[in-house]
């Protein structure tokens, strides 16, 4: 299979409000009210456990799946801590991002552990957002302005 391109569009309605078009939804980020929000919609970075979330959700069912296991269900915990000074311009000594990302996969099924354990490693290999988040990925930020018109 060819590589998939994925495309989003997003404009920002205040200072921490963004709104956000993937193929035909829309995704409301914002920040809660004691980071300067409006509390519309999850943060950011609980975007990204969010979106890790559903990976592992989809990986899990593929696998089991493949793995021929019946999996009834799958709950998922997850959680990150990061340092909001260097959001916030108040200190460099730590980076933005979470430091670490706690997940706790909870199946239901009668997979046997040596199975489970097979599962779990084809989970952390093959999850997108899981790959994402271990490795460094090329990122380019281009600035676009507006033409302005002479007189």
């Amino acid at each position: 299979m060819s590589d998939l391109k994925f495309r989003v569009n997003a404009h920002s309605e205040n200072p921490t409000k963004t709104v956000v078009k993937a193929r035909g939804f829309e995704i409301v980020i914002d920040e809660p009210a004691e980071l300067g929000g409006t509390n519309e919609g999850a943060n950011p970075v609980e975007y990204i456990l969010a979106a890790f979330c559903g990976c592992i959700n989809v990986m899990a069912h593929v696998i089991a799946n493949e793995m021929n296991i019946e999996l009834r269900s799958v709950k998922i915990k997850m959680a990150g801590e990061l340092n909001p000074d260097r959001l916030f311009g108040k200190s460099f000594e730590d980076r933005a991002g979470y430091k670490a990302i706690e997940v706790s996969i909870e199946p239901d099924c009668d997979a046997s552990e040596e199975e489970l354990k097979k599962w779990m490693e084809a989970i952390e290999d093959r999850c997108p957002v899981s790959d994402n988040l271990r490795n460094i990925t090329p990122v380019e930020l281009k600035l676009k302005t507006k033409k302005l018109v002479k007189a």
